[in-house]
């Protein structure tokens, strides 16, 4: 089990000397206890990251493409003991998580490969004897502040391109999950003492510290909106760099053309992986009118037959939530739109067979209004708010009447739809035909309030470089300087 926080390398306790329990959604359980790290850990992580930041931003390419891809090749070595972790304290099932290690390996190879060809350019000089560069360097220390839903892959997709730049890392995983990231500190035992450090405790006092110090250079947040805004007016104080992605209220629209043997289970899917508990599920779908019963009562039909259960059964299709205060906020969200007025064909309670546990029955809720909650608030738990809609324009209407703007996605075989969504819809990720699917060497990131940042990709190793202009003038003779003008 592991119990040891990573500082320069060293699996340490806490300063304080004290713990705090983990429990295992599923039955309510302790499984484990984490380090209560406090202000003086978070520091000496960062004294450790600064110190390694000398070496590891000159290490050459090929140096560090090595050590990324034994990072890769160390996690596929131990996908099932990390994945059982992972289901024992977060819930997901074993499957998922498994797919979540395999995930997050191909994101390290990913990085090993592309930092090799992205070090800025040479520009045109206004002068003969002059060389002009723009350089990309790495920022510094950077803290990644990890949530509990994807708490490897979503650490991966921060600390494999940061790492990449030539940065070093302290991660802050959440409190809810921290056991799988304290083993995975092992996966880190190639690198060199200090690029990456793990510090376990909680947003107020480790977070905060990571945050406000002047020796990290850059924040790496995914989580709420609530905490990201927190966090940015933190980091503004020292106009410190921050790459913030923040959740979302994703929209569905199924046109009347699409196939619904595959939109029903792509929207079940999009709308209750992980127990609806991804920053992309989909938590509003809007059907045209003209497939509105036959879609919903087929969807209805779908959702009823997906089993609950502990991750750790095969046969569970969805897992419990993740904590009580997470299924309080959607007992409360669809407990609001029944006494609104809305109809809640299947789900809408605990499911009785479970004394124990954070579980909650899949959802389907219609004669849903735009003005509830259910529609407007992020949920991120197993409901799916259907409303019917007349015109694409007003489906597109609808999609965008929200201050999030994650992801979207769209069922439909008509050309003409697919691209005034894509180019209508303020969604940083529009998905056709294909829900929830990630690449790689596709940016992810969203508009509004989900945050203006991008992971994956380009653009996710130049999130974590800084743009340096050299100007060299090679030859040393004498000008006519402004000041005074004399040669």
């Amino acid at each position: 089990m592991p119990t040891a926080m990573l500082i320069n390398g060293v699996r340490v306790p806490s300063a304080t000397g004290e713990w705090f329990d983990v429990c295992d959604p599923a039955t309510e359980t302790v499984v484990g206890r984490a380090p209560m790290a406090n202000e003086a850990d978070a520091r000496a992580a960062i004294v450790a990251a600064n110190r390694a930041f000398r070496s590891w931003r000159t290490a050459t390419a090929h140096e560090r493409a090595e050590l990324l891809h034994e990072v890769a090749r160390k996690i596929r070595e131990r996908t099932d003991e990390l994945a059982t972790q992972l289901t024992l304290e977060g819930g997901k099932p074993l499957l998922e998580n498994r797919d979540e290690m395999g995930w997050s390996a191909a994101c390290f190879d990913y990085y090993a490969e592309l930092q090799r060809n992205t070090r800025g350019r040479v520009i045109p000089s206004v002068e003969p004897s002059q060389l002009a560069m723009v350089l990309k360097e790495p920022y510094g220390v950077v803290a990644c502040i990890v949530p509990w839903n994807y708490p490897i892959l979503l650490m991966s997709w921060k600390v494999a391109p940061a790492l990449a730049a030539g940065n070093t890392v302290i991660i802050k995983p959440s409190e809810m999950t921290p056991l799988t990231t304290l083993l995975f500190a092992e996966i880190f035992d190639p690198l060199p003492p200090g690029v990456v450090n793990i510090v376990t405790g909680y947003g107020a006092t480790v977070g905060r510290e990571l945050v406000v110090n002047r020796d990290t250079h850059m924040i790496a947040f995914t989580g709420s909106f609530a905490t990201g805004r927190e966090i940015a007016r933190l980091a503004a104080e020292r106009v410190k760099r921050t790459h913030l992605e923040l959740g979302g209220k994703d929209a569905f629209i199924v046109a009347e053309d699409a196939d619904l043997d595959v939109a029903v289970p792509g929207v079940a899917w999009a709308a209750l992986l992980n127990a609806g508990q991804v920053c992309t599920s989909t938590e509003r779908v809007y059907v045209h009118s003209s497939i509105a019963k036959p879609f919903t009562e087929r969807l209805v039909e779908f959702v009823r037959a997906l089993r609950l259960g502990p991750g750790s059964d095969p046969n569970t299709d969805i897992g419990p939530l993740i904590g009580a205060r997470y299924r309080q906020k959607v007992e409360e969200h669809v407990d609001e739109a029944r006494s609104q007025g809305a109809s809640i064909l299947t789900g809408g309670r605990r499911p009785p067979q479970f004394a124990r546990g954070f579980f909650y029955e899949p959802t389907v809720l219609t004669n849903v209004d735009h003005s509830y909650r259910i529609m407007r608030e992020e949920t991120f738990g197993p409901t799916i708010p259907v409303m019917a809609y007349r015109t694409f324009d007003e489906a597109i209407a609808f999609a965008n009447d929200c201050d999030y703007g994650l992801g979207a996605n769209l069922y439909t075989n008509d050309p003409k739809k697919v691209k005034q969504y894509y180019e209508e819809v303020k969604a940083g990720t529009c998905w056709v035909n294909d829900p929830l699917t990630d690449n790689d060497a596709g940016p992810f990131g969203g508009m509004k309030f989900s945050g203006g940042s991008r992971e994956l990709g380009e653009e996710g190793l130049e999130a974590f470089l800084e743009t340096k202009h050299v100007h060299w003038d090679f030859n040393q003779e004498k000008k006519a300087w402004w000041y005074p003008y004399r040669t």
